[in-house]
């Protein structure tokens, strides 16, 4: 069995080496995105920016059921590694693998079929919803071939794989980039080329990711519908509620669309320039919660709660410092990216307000992340999608409702970031009290007295006991 690495050595230096490898990668397909949107400002029209609005918020729905996959494949295989169960890690990523691809594909059939009124419900009109429609056509079959590669990236990651994980969604970006203006401009397609080179993309990070997977660990072991089944109670209880987790953000994000769409389509670009400009600017932030997962996963595996709570300590004080130093960034370069983007109007000024003042609401974004992060990889999954749902309906929908009232455009996204101002202290706070309790029972269940532990003592993430539920499951593994 190989050494679960995350339980020894410095958890800032694993903070930071697992967040600046996932972060490069991050930042790389963050960019592409960046530039999608460069080029097509370049083609002078201002509905192909709201078009990429409008259905980029409606596949992030289906993108957030993929990373909720994800975070269980992170959440189930790092737990079992921290257990120095490989068997069991095997077996729970080549299930997770088949789970995603069906049940992505279920999720995306439904959308698919009635797209047009999903992206007329978000506010799509005209020619701007004729594009919107012909883009979302284009990507909408390809969110299975996503959520498996996503999901394999995960499980190498999980494995402290970092590394590779990195290459995949590296390769990704690139394969996008390389493409974009050869299908917008050489080819003529614009928006349609914006898409196909997305669709390419996918296949690469499958590959890469499923190759490294594969070729290097050795880690899916051969599929068995028989112990589908039988996981499958297990994969529910992680992959549920971090679904629903992550659907809450998309939801809250339609409703700041919608909203945002009764002041017009420039309004809308600029809401939009922001949705690509903000992930790369805060990349860092998005690849920290992704990386701190494996690291609180094996160490809860493993039972060492004191490194869980500096991984915790560690990680905030990192989003700190970074956030700071981005909303600084952008306070200085402000003109520029509305240079850029050539943005006008009602756009130029919400690009200015949310780069002047709102940007340093991504620290307690950033706390919220982190939270969720150790919520799902801690058994309390389901607090993850409370606090997530709690910031889209109490704090994202009625803020933004206000705040729209009263100031207009700015006030839809200032109440945005309110809402992630409360939720994620509160978010935050919870975690660290979850940690202590979990770090008091685990010490009261080791420190019973032999005589009364009997001949089976309670090790709750034992070879022969599902990590992260009661069920017991025999480890077949041909």
């Amino acid at each position: 069995m190989p050494k679960a690495v995350f339980t020894q050595g410095s958890t800032l230096k694993h903070i930071i080496v697992m967040t600046g490898a996932n972060a490069v990668g991050l930042i790389t397909l963050f960019t592409v995105d960046l530039v999608d949107m460069y080029f097509l400002s370049l083609l002078g029209h201002e509905e192909l920016a709201a078009a990429i609005g409008y259905s980029g918020t409606l596949l992030f729905f289906l993108t957030s059921v993929s990373i909720g996959l994800q975070i269980s494949m992170g959440a189930l295989v790092s737990r079992a590694e921290g257990s120095r169960n490989r068997a069991g890690a095997s077996r729970y990523s080549s299930n997770l693998l088949v789970f995603s691809a069906l049940f992505s594909t279920a999720v995306c059939l439904p959308v698919w079929f009635y797209l047009s009124e999903l992206l007329s419900l978000l506010g799509a009109s005209g020619n701007t919803l004729a594009l919107a429609e012909s883009y979302c056509n284009i990507l909408l079959p390809a969110t299975p071939l996503l959520a498996v590669g996503m999901c394999c990236a995960a499980a190498l990651r999980a494995i402290g794989d970092a590394r590779r994980s990195m290459y995949a969604t590296i390769g990704a970006a690139l394969v996008n980039a390389a493409l974009d203006p050869l299908f917008i401009f050489t080819a003529g397609l614009g928006i349609e080329g914006a898409a196909l080179a997305s669709l390419v993309a996918r296949f690469a990070l499958l590959g890469i990711a499923m190759g490294a997977l594969i070729g290097r660990h050795h880690l899916p072991q051969r599929f068995q519908w028989r112990q589908l089944r039988e996981d499958l109670p297990v994969i529910i209880k992680v992959a549920g509620p971090a679904m629903l987790t992550n659907l809450a953000t998309p939801i809250g994000s339609s409703v700041v669309l919608k909203t945002m769409s009764g002041y017009g389509d420039s309004a809308v670009a600029g809401a939009a320039i922001l949705g690509r400009v903000a992930p790369v600017a805060f990349a860092a932030l998005f690849a920290l919660s992704g990386a701190i997962g494996p690291i609180i996963g094996q160490n809860a595996g493993a039972g060492r709660y004191d490194r869980v709570r500096s991984t915790l300590l560690n990680a905030t004080i990192s989003n700190m410092v970074y956030s700071l130093l981005v909303w600084l960034l952008l306070y200085s370069m402000t003109d520029t990216i509305i240079a850029v983007f050539e943005a006008s109007d009602e756009a130029a000024y919400l690009i200015a307000f949310y780069c002047k003042w709102l940007a340093g609401g991504f620290i307690f974004g950033g706390m919220l992340f982190v939270a969720n992060a150790s919520f799902n990889n801690l058994e309390k999954a389901h607090l993850a999608t409370v606090f997530n749902f709690g910031r889209s309906f109490l704090g994202t929908i009625p803020l933004v409702f206000l705040f729209s009232h009263w100031y207009g455009a700015p006030g839809v996204l200032a109440g945005e970031v309110l809402g992630a101002v409360i939720f994620g202290i509160i978010a935050f706070a919870m975690v660290l009290w979850q940690v202590r309790e979990l770090d008091r029972e685990h010490k009261r269940v080791h420190c019973l007295p032999e005589e009364n532990i009997g001949d089976n003592p309670p090790l709750p993430f034992s070879s022969q006991q599902s990590q992260l539920g009661q069920k017991t499951v025999r480890w077949d593994v041909e």
